[in-house]
């Protein structure tokens, strides 16, 4: 007869990993969070340097990233697709098929970027002054305008480096190859803080070229990441020698393509209506005043720091769990989501709580309103509040993600944010009479649904399925 475990047991058995377990899943993070506090650091750093020259200038440069990170989500979104076969593959060890499906991600980052390019050119103006309409002076509206124009007109020559990065970096992640997209990725980011402190105010014998020196840094930054990554990838065959040959042939088998683009469309199409949705939240949000686009912006610029951790998990999940679905151990896949999700949840309670207590303190260093800077102090002590909220649904995204659920995938992400978090802070903001801190304290309690729900499929199991076992390829 057998014994039931005592609760104690059966909780670090669900729950807590063994040593090679945290070994395997820091080997794959650490690069990735590496590479992604350099980035945040450096965008922080930006954004006070940017800030220096006034609040219109900095809230101009961060309604343009609003518009390019609709972009760079949906680049994520089209290739993730390719992504959830390519980890699947790796670990299959089909390196042909692999290969095919990175040059399906070349194919469709070509295409999204001239698209994307497309609007950006010729709609940009109309787009930024949707965030335009609070409180505040026309003529604070009309320079906001202005500096998001500049910004926005020299970042496009940095979207076509951006999506084939991601290609690169995307395929050697799947490997479980982490280190290359890291390299590159300090690289650059070191690079664009040196080139923002020489051209933002002019040093050096430069000319002091404003926010257009903020957007030449970074797309000067974007080619030399993919420089970097490109040629390791390429030139290192004994270590990448999945890559070798990779554009020897620009063919991918049909039945691949259709299986890919399948998986894909989803994911595209929630990537993008995700960021739409997001972006869409902070223009309701931006109706309450200029001060508060302004406050925004600190604030996320500081919680995307200490986010990088359960950010980076996302990798984790996508590699490990993947690989153990490629080779069909369904039951492995299981178990490691339930310690990725406690270990990712455990860590984000810490991060969230340092967060929590530096609050008040962190704005300070901004060269701005008093109004500006409590705001974002508001804003950051509610991000920290649901951290590890974020952290969960975020885990649960990608385990969704990893079986190849795209449609569920799209229902859990933005489909949620379109009907549920969208009207909600559109009733809230309009309707309920609130003051600003209230309001997004209240509004973010839809990622307390998000999480239960995550969780109720995560437990199922109806994600957990091995998808190449069974496709058919071409050779």
């Amino acid at each position: 007869m057998q014994h039931a475990l005592p609760s104690g047991q059966r909780f670090k058995n669900t729950f807590i990993g063994d040593k090679a377990f945290y070994r395997t899943v820091l080997v794959l993070i650490l690069p990735v969070i590496v590479q992604n506090l350099a980035t945040n650091f450096v965008s922080l750093l930006n954004n006070i340097m940017v800030g220096t020259l006034g609040t219109l200038h900095m809230s101009g440069v961060a309604i343009a990233n609003q518009l390019i990170f609709v972009f760079n989500l949906t680049v994520f979104g089209a290739i993730s697709g390719a992504g959830i076969y390519g980890a699947q593959f790796a670990g299959a060890k089909d390196w042909e098929s692999l290969r095919q499906t990175f040059r399906f991600k070349v194919y469709v980052s070509l295409a999204i970027t001239a698209i994307g390019a497309a609007i950006l050119f010729f709609w940009s103006d109309k787009l930024i002054s949707l965030y335009l309409t609070g409180e505040g002076s026309p003529a604070d509206a009309a320079g906001m305008l202005e500096y998001g124009r500049q910004y926005t007109r020299i970042m496009l020559f940095g979207l076509l480096p951006y999506a084939i990065t991601q290609c690169y970096s995307g395929t050697l992640r799947e490997t479980g190859e982490t280190l290359p997209p890291m390299v590159a990725s300090v690289t650059a980011v070191l690079l664009n803080l040196t080139l923002n402190y020489v051209l933002i105010k002019g040093r050096f014998g430069f000319p002091a070229l404003g926010v257009k020196g903020a957007a030449v840094a970074t797309v000067i930054s974007r080619f030399v990441e993919l420089s970097v990554v490109a040629l390791w990838a390429q030139l290192d065959r004994k270590k990448f020698y999945y890559m070798k040959g990779v554009f020897r042939s620009l063919r991918i088998g049909g039945a691949l393509a259709l299986n890919i683009a399948g998986k894909s469309m989803p994911l595209l199409a929630n990537e993008l209506l995700w960021s739409l949705g997001i972006t869409t939240i902070t223009q309701i949000f931006s109706t309450c005043g200029l001060m508060v686009v302004a406050g925004l912006n600190i604030a996320s610029t500081i919680t995307n720091m200490f986010n990088v951790f359960f950010l980076s998990m996302g990798s984790a999940v996508a590699v490990m769990v993947g690989q153990a679905l490629g080779a069909n151990d369904i039951q492995l896949a299981r178990r490691q989501v339930w310690k990725l999700l406690f270990f990712s949840v455990g860590t984000c309670v810490v991060l969230a709580s340092a967060l929590a207590l530096s609050a008040g303190a962190i704005p300070n260093v901004y060269n701005t309103e008093p109004e500006v800077r409590r705001l974002a102090t508001a804003f950051i002590r509610t991000g920290a509040l649901y951290m590890a909220f974020s952290a969960t649904s975020h885990c649960c995204y990608f385990t969704i993600r990893s079986g190849g659920k795209t449609f569920l995938t799209m229902l859990f992400d933005s489909v949620f944010t379109w009907v549920v978090c969208v009207p909600y802070t559109y009733f809230m903001v309009h309707h309920s009479g609130l003051g600003i801190e209230l309001l997004y304290l209240l509004c973010n309690l839809t990622e307390v649904l998000k999480c239960s729900i995550g969780l109720l499929v995560v437990r199922t199991g109806y994600w957990a399925r091995n998808m190449v076992q069974s496709e058919v390829r071409s050779a």
